[in-house]
Parts: C-alpha cells; sequence; structure tokens
C-alpha cells in the first residue's frame, strides 16, 4: 500500500463536529447569562444557602478549644461536655471528643448565656498510670455570634494520705 492508496484522517467529521457544538451549546448558554450575575460578590453573598436567607437559622456562635495534659501537650480524645450555667450540673447539653491536635469545637445558639465546659476523664490516665483530673470548670461568656476560645488544663491527681 502506498501513501496515495490511503485516505486522509481528520480529527472529525463535519456532522460529529456539529454534534459536539450542539452538545456543549446549553454550557456555553448557562455560562453566557448566568456568569455576569454572579460575578459581583454581593450576588453570592445573597444567594440562598442550605437554610434559605432566614438569619435567625444561619446565625450561632462558636465555642473553641484546646484540652492540654500535665506536660503542656494537646490531649486526643477526651470528652468536653458544654452545659448551660443554668442547667442542673448534671445536665449535659452538647458532648465533643477533642482531635488529634487537642482542640474541639461545638456551634451554640446566639444570644447572651454562660456555658460551662467540663472533661470526662474516666479511664484517662498517664503513661505512669497516675489518674488525671481537670484543673477547673472554665465558664464561656456568649454574647452575640462570635468565637470564644478557651482552654481546658488537666493535670496529675495527687494520691490522698490514707487511702
Amino acid at each position: 500500500m502506498t501513501t496515495r492508496d490511503r485516505k486522509p484522517r481528520s480529527a472529525a467529521t463535519p456532522a460529529s463536529a456539529r454534534l459536539i457544538a450542539l452538545a456543549f451549546l446549553p454550557i456555553v448558554i448557562l455560562l453566557t447569562f448566568l456568569l455576569p450575575t454572579f460575578s459581583s460578590r454581593q450576588a453570592l453573598l445573597a444567594a440562598p444557602g442550605p437554610w434559605g436567607n432566614d438569619k435567625a437559622k444561619n446565625n450561632y456562635a462558636l465555642i473553641a478549644g484546646t484540652v492540654w495534659g500535665p506536660d503542656d501537650h494537646p490531649v486526643y480524645g477526651v470528652p468536653v461536655k458544654i452545659r448551660r450555667s443554668t442547667d442542673k450540673p448534671t445536665k449535659t447539653r452538647w458532648e465533643v471528643y477533642s482531635d488529634h491536635m487537642g482542640e474541639f469545637a461545638q456551634r451554640v445558639p446566639t444570644g447572651e448565656a454562660d456555658y460551662i465546659l467540663t472533661a470526662d476523664l474516666k479511664g484517662f490516665k498517664t503513661t505512669d498510670g497516675k489518674p488525671l483530673r481537670l484543673v477547673k470548670e472554665v465558664t464561656v461568656h456568649i454574647y452575640q455570634d462570635e468565637r470564644e476560645d478557651t482552654g481546658l488544663h488537666l493535670t496529675i491527681e495527687e494520691a490522698v494520705p490514707g487511702k
């Protein structure tokens, strides 16, 4: 077979090129008309979110913090219990766990309120086998829809003489 006998290859035949253009036509039309409407920041911010534009559902305050061990290193897997200061001491509204960096975060409703954070340390011990305890409960005051950062500090529970 000589080079004259071969048919020239084309990337796309004219009929298939028309089909490809027709397939992308709706996308081009959508981008042409919708892209200018969302190009401004105000248009993007005004777009309804997962809950719509109801500000009461979108606003929240955030309590974030870190659990620190006795050696001032972050502690992983500590259950942090959060309750309102007006609740009974045994009631827990939220329970979150510290991550590998010792950090935790919980969304709470907006509005002025005090929240008390404690750590549930059942089964947590140092590498020496000494039990851990929370230095003190932490109270966080929320005014509106802000973020409050805090820390929970753990210490080694001293042995009481006579026990």
